[in-house]
């Protein structure tokens, strides 16, 4: 059991400068994401895309920008707990609240932040029953080290950059698959033409098989994947050997349990005091694209607003009996510290 003064969920750009704001009011945070890695839709929808309105950045990407609010992170040692959902969380007696995730991991802890934006990003899986079943042993949403699936029957969906990627590094590895396919439901690509075009010569050499259809059930043997079947661009019902099944159909925001812990919600969004950005359970906090109240825009921006009055509101519990100032980072030496600035360069470094 983890005990802390904060946990924030959701890692995306609000996530991030949540942890930084709680920082320096000397609030540490653990951060929790169902992704793998930090970025939330910066990352999953737009991170090469040109984002134009942060302020005092004329340009930048949405890769860029999560890189650069690590940066700004970093001082404050955030703890990351990715490629985790929350499952559960309990106020307890004493005020604090119990949070676990799909992981394991659980916290105590005085406050929660809640900035999952559209909600946890999971990855979008076939309609197949039974199927989900096997996730993690025959059937993988992320590609296997190199010569995992040596000898094997692999099927690859997908027909982006990461699918077609994939089924070419398979190809290409020095200890083979004995089969590689690659399946969708048209022989349209939503990938970059230097990838389809790399895929397609393999295609043509026999590497790899393309398959135009779609799944409709899974065939077992002794609790095992055998083989899929589905249906080819004609219509009929069609049976292919698999051993491996590399699942890259993307991703979907899912809100999850949060939408059972009874806080009070409008629309599938959570309602918020905007003194603070409170939820209506004592402890629990919620900024970003996830949150309703009146006149609420779903920008950055507005969320990183958002995150400072939310880091004042939980200073108050974290430090019930401690005034808490506002400070401001070009002047204040104890900001500084809690930076690593050196004072004597805070005209360079506000």
């Amino acid at each position: 059991m983890i005990e802390t003064d904060a946990v924030i969920l959701g890692a995306g750009p609000v996530g991030i400068f949540q942890a930084f704001q709680l920082g320096l009011l000397e609030i540490s945070a653990h951060i929790i994401d169902a992704l793998p890695y930090p970025g939330g839709q910066c990352v999953e929808l737009y991170a090469d895309k040109p984002i134009y309105d942060i302020p005092g950045v004329p340009v930048c990407t949405g890769r860029e920008l999560i890189a650069n609010l690590l940066t700004q992170v970093a001082p404050f040692k955030p703890q990351w707990h990715l490629g985790q959902l929350v499952s559960k969380m309990e106020p307890q007696p004493d005020g604090r609240l119990r949070v676990e995730t799909s992981g394991g991991s659980r916290f105590l802890t005085k406050t929660l932040f809640i900035a999952a934006g559209v909600g946890a990003f999971q990855a979008r899986l076939p309609n197949v029953e039974g199927l989900a079943a096997h996730i993690g042993r025959q059937v993988q949403l992320t590609p296997p080290d190199a010569d995992a699936w040596a000898g094997r029957e692999v099927l690859v969906l997908g027909d982006t950059d990461s699918a077609l990627n994939a089924a070419i590094a398979l190809a290409t590895q020095t200890t083979r698959p004995k089969s590689i396919t690659l399946m969708h439901r048209r022989n349209v690509f939503a990938a970059e033409p230097a990838t389809i075009a790399a895929f397609q010569a393999l295609v043509d050499a026999d590497q790899i098989r393309f398959i135009a259809g779609q799944l409709t059930a899974m065939q077992e043997a002794d609790g095992s994947i055998s083989a899929m079947h589905y249906l080819d661009a004609d219509g009929k019902e069609q049976k292919l050997p698999v051993d491996e099944l590399l699942v890259l159909l993307g991703l979907s925001p899912k809100l999850g349990p949060i939408a059972h812990w009874g806080l009070e919600m409008e629309r599938r969004q959570l309602k918020v005091n905007t003194e603070d950005f409170c939820t209506d359970q004592p402890g629990v906090f919620a900024v970003g694209d996830i949150i309703t109240y009146p006149g609420k825009k779903k920008l950055i921006l507005c969320g990183f607003h958002e995150t400072v009055l939310a880091a004042f509101g939980a200073a108050a519990i974290v430090f019930p009996h401690k005034k808490v100032l506002l400070q401001y980072t070009t002047t204040s030496t104890r900001l500084h510290s809690l930076l690593g600035v050196d004072s004597l360069d805070s005209g360079k470094k506000p």
